[in-house]
């Protein structure tokens, strides 16, 4: 790759050359390794409106964001910018606003949806502020990908109440507007009204709050766990591992499975029909027994009201959510089942997890990353974090540490 010097040289006009301000020059050096060339800097994945509607109203934000739009939609309008609410991995959920400056940002794909993270369009208020988890003003020219140097920007991380961790962003785009003295008060007034928001509700239910799912729903664990365990409201529920076994199974098969498919995903040698039919009727008992709304079926074998932690967190990669994913992932699944189907499962979800993190995400969901029990020994992960993390960063003596301690094994 060319060096930063160079490109900055001819990238850079000479009224800004030399003049970059240190969290943007940092953003465009990540936006470099992202895309060599500044022009190929822009949107490539925008989710459809289905698949839209139905991740942002799953999403936690969805739970705040009429109160931020309460608080910012007004004075955008007032002031000639529109507002965004993006998840923790920079796809914008809501846009609401000016009409005429959201007509033109659409020009640059600045739509709901869209995927504006710093390693897609490059340097942006809503990447950039992810990128770093703090507050940033992006003005004009600042920004890395020309299409959006016609705009300007201003964005706040929003955080999960108890972890500290950013989960999402809320951003206000425009003219110079969008970067007055007033603007970024005005966000973070927003960003604290919804974190305080998010602690309440979390307070109500914080027995559950690792739950993928709305109170009320039976959640399912078996991330990092070798028993699945059954979870609805205070109700807890132990199962045998061949329960956990059928139900995850079930769960990733909402169509449903006959007694034959079942059995060749949980046997690796064929068994006789009566005895997975008795194990099932064992299951069926236990889960009525349990109920929290828990339905189970046959013909074909189907299970209903069930929330699986690895089949969310699978679905939550597919959306480019690595730092939800992670949050419901705790390990690999079951791991010492040895049913065909869930080893393939559990090696699917590992891989897809590992490289959506390591290939992509921020330093800081990959330091959450490194703490799981299968990335221990992952030297290229810890390689990874180690080049991202800021020079001056306390976090890298630790991986440091560790990678001499790989080295030396």
């Amino acid at each position: 790759m060319r060096e930063w010097v160079d490109v900055r040289a001819q990238q850079l006009t000479a009224a800004r050359r030399g003049s970059l301000r240190a969290v943007v020059e940092d953003s465009w050096r990540r936006s470099f390794e992202a895309h060599p060339r500044r022009e190929d800097a822009a949107v490539s994945s925008v989710l459809s409106e289905g698949d839209l509607v139905a991740y942002r109203d799953a999403h936690r934000l969805a739970a705040v964001t009429p109160l931020i739009r309460d608080l910012l939609v007004q004075p955008a309008e007032d002031a000639g910018t529109v507002v965004a609410i993006g998840d923790e991995a920079g796809r914008l959920l809501w846009i609401d606003g000016d009409s005429a400056v959201r007509r033109r940002a659409e020009g640059m794909a600045f739509l709901e949806g869209a995927d504006w993270s710093e390693t897609s369009v490059g340097t942006s208020a809503p990447g950039t502020a992810l990128a770093t988890a703090a507050a940033v003003q992006i003005a004009g020219a600042e920004h890395f990908s020309p299409l959006v140097e016609a705009f300007s920007c201003t964005a706040v991380p929003i955080r999960d109440p108890f972890s500290g961790q950013p989960i999402g962003v809320v951003d206000i785009t425009g003219g110079d507007a969008a970067v007055s003295g007033y603007a970024l008060p005005l966000v973070r007034a927003a960003v604290t009204a919804a974190e305080e928001r998010l602690r309440a509700l979390a307070a109500a239910s914080r027995a559950g709050r690792r739950a993928p799912s709305s109170v009320g729903t039976a959640v399912l664990s078996v991330t990092g766990r070798d028993h699945g365990v059954l979870r609805c409201g205070e109700r807890t529920l132990s199962l045998s591992m061949r329960h956990s076994e059928i139900l995850v199974l079930l769960a990733s098969n909402p169509r449903g499975l006959t007694a034959e498919e079942l059995a060749d995903r949980l046997y690796e040698q064929a068994v006789p029909a009566v005895t997975l039919r008795a194990e099932l009727v064992r299951l069926r008992k236990v889960l009525d027994a349990f109920g929290a709304g828990v339905r189970f079926s046959s013909r074909p074998y189907r299970v209903e009201g069930i929330e699986v932690d690895s089949v969310h967190a699978l679905a939550q990669l597919e959306h480019g959510s690595h730092r939800l994913a992670l949050n419901s992932y705790a390990g690999q699944i079951l791991p010492r089942s040895d049913a065909p189907a869930i080893a393939e499962l559990r090696d699917e979800l590992s891989a897809t997890l590992r490289e959506a993190v390591v290939g992509s995400a921020g330093v800081d969901v990959l330091m959450s990353y490194l703490q799981l029990p299968e990335a221990e020994n992952d030297a290229e992960a810890w390689q990874t974090a180690l080049r991202l993390l800021p020079p001056r960063s306390p976090r890298r003596a630790v991986v440091v540490a560790h990678l001499e301690r790989l080295l030396i094994a």
